[in-house]
């Protein structure tokens, strides 16, 4: 692949690495297309969601639960939406009864394989897009809506606690906002001062960051109550260590400092609890207009290196995703 390697056979569009680094190591390639095993679907993206996770596989993480090993090129993006167009056998439903075959459209999720014309999935991972979603929601819809589900999971979140979001703006802190909202929490968050207006029409009470940041919280706590139940922080550092000032060790799951994680102490997000019932619960609140996605920016696949220079940037509103034409 690359490199002046000649594919043989029908082949598609990629974005991939042959060595790790910075988004400057990622680069259109043409790869084989792939095909589906039993129990799989391959699907025409037509958008997939860019994140952090995306930029760490890049620089040569490889996630724990991959087993075996991982060869490059690598092709890196784990959220997507697109058109089934080949099925292998046995598939005719996903795990939720709903009608998968060629021609479908479908969101869904993967570890690897995103960044690409084509990707292959087993039918677990993929579920029905609704039909007036826009591609470009489709695609980004699943890491935060899976994360933020998981994470609130984990917490145990209910009716009348207290949550802070860190990085309320941000893609998952969109989600997780509005998810926390739903479950009857009251929603602290986090940001830029010009992103609390926005944060205001999601339903969260703004907070700014810096010098004064757990005050700030604390002032924001609704009357008698004097300790945040539980955080969600998509920012780590500083806005951690503030977090850790309202808030008990045990009741804090970090996105981003994982080294942070202790044992019956701060917890990282459980991946092996990603379900497409997830996804299709939140393809539903869309639907029903419940849930608002913002996409901040689309790049077309092959400036996807420039896709994952915003996206490290942080702080953004919204989600950044790729076209694939």
């Amino acid at each position: 692949m690359g490199n002046g390697t000649r594919i043989r056979g029908n082949t598609s569009k990629a974005a991939l690495f042959h060595e790790p680094g910075g988004p400057e190591v990622l680069r259109p390639a043409d790869i084989r297309t792939p095909e589906p095993g039993p129990g799989e679907v391959r699907v025409r993206v037509k958008a997939a969601g860019v994140q952090p996770f995306d930029i760490s596989i890049v620089q040569g993480w490889v996630p724990a639960y991959l087993t075996g090993p991982v060869p490059f090129p690598r092709i890196p993006g784990n959220e997507f939406a697109g058109v089934v167009d080949a099925v292998g056998d046995g598939v005719t439903a996903n795990p939720l009864g709903a009608a998968i075959g060629v021609g479908a459209e479908v969101l869904g999720f993967s570890v690897l394989n995103a960044y690409a014309e084509h990707i292959v999935v087993p039918v677990e991972h993929v579920a029905v897009k609704p039909a007036a979603m826009p591609w470009e929601v489709a695609g980004g819809l699943n890491s935060g809506t899976q994360t933020s589900s998981i994470a609130l999971e984990m917490l145990g979140v209910g009716k009348g606690d207290v949550v802070l979001v860190n990085a309320a703006a941000g893609n998952v802190g969109t989600i997780a906002v509005q998810l926390a909202r739903e479950l009857g929490a009251t929603v602290i968050g986090t940001a830029r001062p010009d992103n609390h207006d926005y944060l205001r029409e999601l339903g969260a009470i703004p907070v700014a960051y810096g010098d004064g940041t757990a005050e700030r919280i604390r002032a924001a706590l609704p009357d008698g109550v004097h300790r945040v139940d539980a955080v969600i922080d998509g920012a780590g550092g500083a806005s951690l260590d503030a977090a850790l000032e309202v808030a008990d060790a045990a009741r804090v799951i970090t996105l981003v400092d994982h080294h942070r994680a202790t044992e019956g102490g701060i917890r990282t997000t459980d991946g092996s609890l990603r379900h497409i019932a997830r996804l299709a619960a939140a393809a539903e609140l869309y639907e029903r207009g419940v849930l608002k996605v913002h996409v901040r920016r689309t790049y077309p696949l092959a400036r996807a290196a420039d896709a994952q220079r915003e996206v490290a940037i942080g702080h953004g509103r919204g989600k950044v995703v790729l076209l694939v034409p």
